[in-house]
């Protein structure tokens, strides 16, 4: 022990001897550890983002749309593509009790971008042609006035309901609720503005119009087919038979007879939950191997730094042999040098990788997303445990170099 605690000495004393280069030497290290612990942060945060968004929607919502998909990949209408399989009459079908008992309400989308005006103002915006069921699937409510109900849907009429902030930029503090807003040259009377809810899915529920699905088909998209079916679940614990009595109910209704036929996709959060975090975790991976890189650099540059020494002390060796050390202390000092080099990069590193971390965190929670700080044990035993690796193993050639210096020929060295 105390052979231990004073080859950490020395090796402190020869570090602090050439500050100038331990540093550029440390800072390698520095940047190697902080890039792992802020990149695992960041998965971690990113991650618990995505998937409180999604959960923001709901545990018990099914979602279908058209097109067929594998069991892991998106359906054809994710990327643009327009698949007109799904119509009101299916959302119909999946909201009968008798064939679907545990579907506690059922609404059909056709969306699109808008502009709305009153008066002088105008906003461009997005459009929800919806059903009345919509409040219920998605769980919110309506500030002022009411949302419409299944006669004004079931008829058409010209009504609609703001969100929020639609309301704000069009309205500004007064009353909207009986002013009449157009959508391409056609009156709608505001019934509604919904409650604020901020930003659910990455899509800001706020910036947006309802309107009855029949008016928002026929006269602003000149449409018959949906865009989209959500559906609400009397229970979590129910979701798995209810897709299976939906994915029936489908099959019914487009007479397809294999499933292999089918022209719609059910899927339900945890399959956009396992798809997001396959992702994210993947890309988490790749960016930590970059930070590895960093660490691999970082031992380089000590190699390089501690052959350097090794010339530099070359008659300090000589002295040190001739006075009885051995080949073994010799190494073992050049080892604990190039060692106490990581080490105190990899705790400066975790210190400035978690602040960095934190600050992300926190500017994220102040521009409102649900952005967790996560510093894995993991990622800082790992950090610290390849860094005092890197150490050990760029250190030892020349560790061994300078061992293997012949006592009498390092003595006349210049």
């Amino acid at each position: 022990m105390k052979e231990f605690f004073e080859s950490f000495r020395l090796a402190v004393g020869a570090l602090l001897s050439r500050k100038g280069r331990s540093f550029l030497t440390i800072l390698g290290i520095v940047i190697g550890v902080a890039g792992v612990i802020i990149i695992v942060a960041l998965g971690a945060g990113a991650q618990s983002l995505v998937l409180s968004q999604i959960t923001n929607l709901g545990t018990n919502l099914l979602g279908i749309l058209p097109g067929k998909s594998n069991e892991t990949g998106p359906p054809a209408a994710v990327f643009g593509v327009q698949v007109t399989t799904l119509t009101a009459a299916d959302a119909a079908a999946i909201a009968d009790k008798n064939r679907a008992p545990h579907v506690m309400a059922v609404a059909a989308f056709a969306r699109g971008n808008v502009t709305a005006v009153w008066r002088d103002s105008s906003v461009d915006t997005n459009f929800s042609a919806t059903q009345a069921s919509f409040p219920r699937v998605q769980n919110v409510s309506v500030e002022q006035g009411r949302f419409f109900d299944e006669r004004e849907e079931r008829v058409g009429a010209p009504v609609i309901v703001l969100g929020s902030e639609v309301a704000d930029e069009l309205f500004g503090g007064s009353p909207a609720i009986g002013e009449v807003v157009k959508i391409k040259q056609l009156p709608f009377q505001v019934i509604g503005v919904m409650k604020k809810q901020g930003s659910i899915a990455f899509e800001n529920q706020d910036d947006q119009v309802f309107i009855p699905l029949t008016v928002g088909q026929r006269q602003i998209l000149g449409i018959n087919h949906l865009q989209f079916i959500r559906l609400k679940v009397d229970d979590a614990a129910n979701l798995q038979s209810t897709r299976g009595d939906v994915e029936q109910i489908l099959r019914e209704q487009h007479g397809i007879l294999d499933s292999d036929n089918d022209d719609f996709s059910v899927r339900d959060l945890a399959d956009a939950i396992n798809v997001l975090t396959s992702i994210t975790d993947g890309l988490r991976l790749f960016l930590v191997a970059m930070a590895g890189i960093a660490l691999v650099v970082g031992g380089i540059g000590i190699m390089n730094i501690m052959l350097v020494t090794v010339a530099e002390r070359t008659r300090e060796i000589g002295l040190r042999k001739s006075l009885g050390a051995t080949k073994g202390n010799i190494r073992n000092q050049f080892l604990f040098e190039s060692g106490t080099v990581t080490l105190a990069g990899g705790f400066v590193g975790i210190i400035f990788g978690s602040l960095v971390s934190y600050a992300v965190a926190l500017v994220a929670r102040r521009l409102g997303y649900e952005w967790a700080f996560i510093i894995s044990p993991l990622s800082i035993i790992m950090a610290v445990g390849v860094s005092i690796l890197t150490g050990i193993v760029f250190g030892l050639y020349p560790a061994f170099k300078a061992a293997k210096l012949d006592p009498i020929e390092a003595l006349r060295y210049e």
